[in-house]
């Protein structure tokens, strides 16, 4: 493999143990800069990049805290902003922009990824902002109520250790589908558990999951990792706060 090769094939994720070494402003210009030459949708790089260097407060946002952290967000407060300033009417806030800003917004948060790694940084992509109270982050952070939205975190750092193993993936055969999509086989689905069950691959979010009584782990990962799915389709919670966000943010329309 090249070099740009190695690097993608090494990616690991680091939990939160970053040690107290610090990015260099060149290093985190670097990636801020690999980061914008992600391909976008109408040249528009709908996203916003906050970066943050306070470790506590980083903790206080999404639970993690290392060197550097960048809060990509989409956004279009950019956009409309310049249109205002040239004289024009601009308004991409509905759920077909979002989506298309969310794609433009995790192609950057992954290229910043791999440039980090390029550099021997190591990081954590972590939604842990969304796990936090939507008010409090936006004021925390200053975002704007309107054609904003937190979508993902990277934190950036330098290992304190180096991790036991680096995570494995499930193969191919049950991801890529070519020509069209088909469902898999009882023979592929029964491959594919017995992959999760692999502990030297080491897929799956926990490896005591015998030992917790479950005979397969994604025995452990449906019962007690997702839970049980809703019985009545009814935003509350979480779900309820997510879509009510994005309502006060322009994204989501009430249905008439």
């Amino acid at each position: 493999m090249n070099e740009t090769l190695q690097t993608i094939f090494s990616l690991r994720t680091i939990h939160g143990d970053f040690s107290e070494q610090e990015i260099s402003e060149s290093d985190l210009n670097c990636i801020l800069e690999a980061a914008q030459r992600t391909a976008n949708a109408s040249a528009r790089q709908s996203y916003s990049i906050i970066v943050l260097e306070d470790r506590a407060r980083m903790r206080e946002l999404f639970g993690y805290q290392g060197s550097r952290a960048l809060v990509f967000c989409v956004d279009f407060t950019r956009l409309m902003d310049t249109a205002r300033y040239l004289g024009h009417r601009f308004d991409n806030d509905d759920i077909i922009s979002f989506i298309t800003g969310t794609i433009d917004t995790v192609l950057a948060t992954q290229t910043a990824v791999i440039a980090a790694k390029a550099l021997g940084i190591d990081s954590l992509i972590t939604n842990g902002l969304q796990r936090n109270d939507f008010e409090k982050v936006y004021h925390l952070l200053g975002l704007p109520e309107a054609s904003c939205f937190p979508l993902i975190t990277v934190v950036l750092g330098y290992a304190r250790q180096e991790p036991p193993y680096q995570k494995g993936r499930v193969s191919q055969e049950f991801v890529v589908h070519r020509g069209q999509y088909r469902h898999l086989t009882e023979e592929q689905l029964a491959r594919s558990v017995a992959e999760y069950d692999d502990h030297q691959k080491h897929i799956g979010l926990i490896d005591d999951w015998e030992k917790q009584g479950f005979a397969h782990y994604l025995d452990w990962f449906y019962t007690k990792w997702s839970g049980q799915p809703a019985v009545e389709r009814v935003a509350e919670g979480k779900v309820r706060e997510f879509q009510e966000r994005l309502m006060k943010s322009g994204f989501w329309w009430p249905m008439e």
